[in-house]
């Protein structure tokens, strides 16, 4: 498959007629681009499934949503010309652009924003949002206005609206979009080869079509490092978002090469089952925690690019606290915390690991770590599909080390069903307070208490905020520097 060039519709390479002169070539591709990512989403329907692959492909290319999430983190009108927020941060009222349609042909209006919000906070939505739009009423004033009252006061909610899980549906199509996905934006599903590629092409229909410079998007999946780093080289591929970082030295010594670096909002967690015994002991919780060494963690898995985190939460977040010294690096403490736990070691546990390299670098480190506290770990390497369905969909696990890429989701630990099984009252009740907080000040203490809170409970290890390392072809313009959410916009990008 390396030898393989999705340089022109046609094929390969060789192909080409023996006159076609080099210049030729070059601008023949200078509207197609193949870029390449670990991880074959499961569906198209950011709306039906958590994975952000998903998003990574569909994300303002295919799908749009009302407000547009910026590389530095702002957010500005997109499906939403403007809006107006009322005094007391409860009522959004959208102005929504006019004249916009589906690919299918059926008018954008404020009718299909309103049945998308129902149905992302309906009884059967299987959105992980779903709370979120749960406390939404909206109400269509027109056709192109819309007003969205929320039950809680949510300063983040215009950025909420701008992710994945907040995409507007037609309602005709909505429940077919996992595999044929219909959206308003500037781009349609051409082909999706199972296990190989996804190929997007540009709608010419699309509002602004006039402005997209890339007409054809060929998205293929890599999840082995070293077949990576060979396809950039080999120029099979034009950009790989998101690589494996180990490899950040070659190509920034290589001028055919642009390097990005970009900050996140992500966390890289050690994912404990909390429902699990003796995993259900804070104690053998947090000796674990206290067994592992963040920097080499880091630097085995990452790279080096990334900056330990003691809870669920990054610095550069509003309300950050340093919690990295509630459970730091101690061998001493944890082997005394397991012995107070009663736990008989060695204690055997599974490791299950998606194909990340992240993960299974980490998965290596760790492994090899908690057996110095009695913990004998068997890692189980799966699939992405075999993760997202055993070890997220049926809590089928003991650890798993995943990258949680979302800003804003402390929520998630409020699930009474999600795959952390943790469950907590007080944690609850806190959750309530930080969302209704009216003042800025207010707001922040609380998610200090938050922080703290889930660094003293430990129902994971917080492990490190990680840095993204995108490697382009020298001559591709428009690729984000940092990345609060996780997409490809294509919309943005063009040669040089």
């Amino acid at each position: 498959m390396l030898n393989r060039r999705c340089i022109l519709a046609t094929g390969a390479l060789s192909a080409l007629p023996l006159a076609t002169p080099f210049s030729a070539l070059a601008q023949a591709r200078k509207d197609s681009l193949t870029l390449a990512l670990v991880l074959e989403p499961p569906g198209l329907d950011p709306t039906a499934g958590a994975a952000s692959s998903i998003a990574e492909i569909t994300l303002y290319n295919i799908y749009e949503t009302l407000t547009k999430i910026n590389p530095d983190g702002s957010v500005s009108p997109l499906l939403a010309e403007s809006w107006e927020v009322s005094p007391d941060l409860r009522t959004y009222t959208f102005k929504l652009r006019k004249g916009v349609t589906f690919q299918n042909g059926e008018p954008f209006n404020a009718a299909a924003v309103k049945y998308s919000f129902d149905r992302a906070g309906g009884d059967k939505s299987t959105n992980k949002d779903k709370r979120t739009f749960a406390s939404l009423s909206t109400k269509v004033i027109d056709d192109s206005t819309v007003v969205v009252i929320n039950s809680e006061i949510d300063p983040d909610l215009l950025f909420m609206l701008g992710q994945a899980t907040a995409i507007i549906v037609e309602p005709k199509s909505a429940a077919t979009n996992a595999t044929k996905p219909v959206g308003t934006g500037p781009y349609k599903l051409d082909a999706w080869a199972r296990g190989s590629s996804i190929t997007l092409s540009a709608w010419p229909a699309y509002r602004q079509a006039a402005k997209i410079k890339i007409r054809r998007a060929v998205f293929r999946f890599i999840p082995d490092p070293a077949a990576q780093v060979a396809s950039l080289l080999a120029g099979d591929i034009d950009v790989f978002a998101r690589i494996t970082p180990r490899s950040v030295a070659q190509f920034k010594a290589n001028p055919r090469f642009q390097v990005v670096i970009s900050g996140s909002r992500a966390k890289t967690i050690l994912a404990i089952n909390n429902s699990r015994k003796p995993l259900d002991d804070v104690r053998v919780r947090r000796a674990i925690a206290a067994a592992i060494d963040r920097k080499a963690v880091i630097q085995g898995a990452a790279d080096g690019l990334g900056v330990p985190i003691g809870s669920y939460y990054v610095p550069g977040a509003f309300g950050y606290v340093d919690t990295t010294g509630v459970n730091p690096y101690d061998l001493e403490k944890a082997k005394k915390l397991m012995a107070e736990a009663g736990v008989k070691t060695p204690l055997e546990l599974t490791m299950t690991l998606p194909p990340t390299p992240y993960a299974r670098q980490g998965g290596e480190i760790i492994t090899a770590e908690l057996a110095k506290i009695g913990i004998k770990v068997k890692t189980q390497n799966v699939e992405w599909a075999q993760w997202l369905s055993g070890t997220y969909g049926n809590r089928n696990y003991d650890l798993s080390i995943i990258s949680h890429v979302e800003p804003f989701d402390l929520n998630n630990y409020t699930k009474p069903d999600y795959y952390w099984a943790y469950q907590s009252e007080k944690f609850n009740a806190l959750y309530e307070k930080i969302k209704t907080a009216e003042r800025p000040a207010d707001r922040a203490r609380l998610l200090g208490d938050a922080q703290r809170m889930l660094a003293d409970e430990v129902p994971g290890v917080y492990l490190y905020q990680p840095q993204w390392v995108s490697v382009a072809n020298k001559n591709l313009r428009g690729l984000w520097k940092d990345m609060p959410v996780f997409v490809n916009d294509l919309s943005t990008m063009s040669w040089s």
